[in-house]
């Protein structure tokens, strides 16, 4: 094969786990082109995977674009694709573009634009990563590196370091980053435990840094006043790559089960995950950082749990401040 595509997932953790495809592609198929179709919001972070060729962003929801976008991989005389999620449209897509060879999960409906089909079985099952590559297995691809790798740009590391010199911080101070936000509210650690973990963090002489969106600046601002300590924002002041860098120059991050934690993971930086209704098992880091997760039994999250009306949340309240200070102490030795 000399064009391969790769029809990618649409989150960023998810787009991390599923470098391992592409690698696997390129061992098996060396001297292929292989391509990523992505949406906008993961196509920065697959600019980071070495073993992409191309990034081609996906975002035309018209029959027009859609057309369009079909005679564009038409011209670029894809070999195979590989679908790693369920999608009739996605599906249907790749047999407009003439794509003799596609493969994916057959159900709702896209195994009748499949010319293989991978057999379906429980997601909560297997770690999401296993999942994408078992799109490729079914394929006869072997895998055996399930690591997810990700190499941080030079001008995001270029930008990172700009950043920080502006606030004081140099290559000699001890970095942490703790990530407060979340994609959804019941993953996320109270806002009182942060403001003690950065109490804590300050006093043990870390440069402590609070990334985030432009949404969670008023949050992350509130933590630092409540601390009372010269924590640094950083919450609406980067996109994706430039948090690359961040992350790259920093020691330790500290956060829930989120995308800057596979973020992380992927560059080789040693993070502290808190689970709390997901496990670790399905969605925990698979990157080449160190690693340590903490979830605590709170009974109903021994399986992955999406009960978004739960009032009580306490399998994120049962993590102390201390049980994350005890974890940082086993990372610094």
């Amino acid at each position: 094969m000399n064009n391969i595509l790769v029809v990618s997932v649409n989150w960023l953790g998810d787009a991390v786990f599923s470098t391992p495809v592409y690698r696997a592609l390129k061992a098996r198929y060396p001297g292929a082109r292989v391509m990523a179709l992505a949406v906008p919001r993961v196509c920065n972070v697959l600019a980071m995977c070495p073993d992409i060729d191309e990034v081609i962003p996906f975002h035309e929801k018209t029959l027009a674009g859609q057309i369009a976008l079909a005679g564009q991989l038409r011209s670029k005389h894809v070999d195979a694709v590989f679908l790693l999620r369920r999608s009739v449209s996605r599906t249907f897509l790749m047999w407009l573009a003439g794509i003799p060879v596609r493969v994916g999960f057959a159900g709702n409906g896209a195994g009748m634009f499949l010319t293989h089909r991978v057999a379906e079985f429980d997601l909560d099952s297997r770690h999401r990563s296993d999942v994408y590559l078992k799109v490729l297995e079914a394929f006869g691809v072997p895998v055996s590196d399930h690591a997810c790798l990700l190499s941080v740009l030079p001008e995001a590391l270029l930008q990172a370091d700009t950043w920080l010199a502006a606030r004081g911080i140099s290559s000699k101070d001890k970095i942490l980053m703790v990530n407060t936000g979340g994609n959804w509210d019941l993953k996320q650690w109270p806002e009182k435990n942060f403001v003690g973990l950065v109490q804590a963090l300050v006093r043990q002489e870390y440069k402590v840094i609070l990334p985030g969106a432009a949404s969670d600046k008023q949050k992350v601002e509130r933590i630092i006043r409540e601390a009372g300590v010269a924590a640094i924002s950083a919450a609406g002041e980067t996109d994706l790559k430039m948090l690359a860098g961040l992350l790259s120059r920093a020691q330790v991050l500290i956060t829930a089960d989120s995308g800057p934690l596979h973020l992380a993971s992927a560059l080789g930086v040693s993070t502290i995950s808190l689970f709390g209704p997901t496990r670790p098992e399905i969605t925990g880091p698979r990157g080449r950082g160190r690693s340590i997760v903490i979830q605590k039994d709170a009974g109903c999250n021994r399986a992955p749990c999406y009960n978004l009306q739960c009032q009580d949340n306490r399998c994120m309240k049962e993590i102390k401040v201390s049980d994350v200070c005890q974890a940082l102490q086993q990372l610094e030795h």
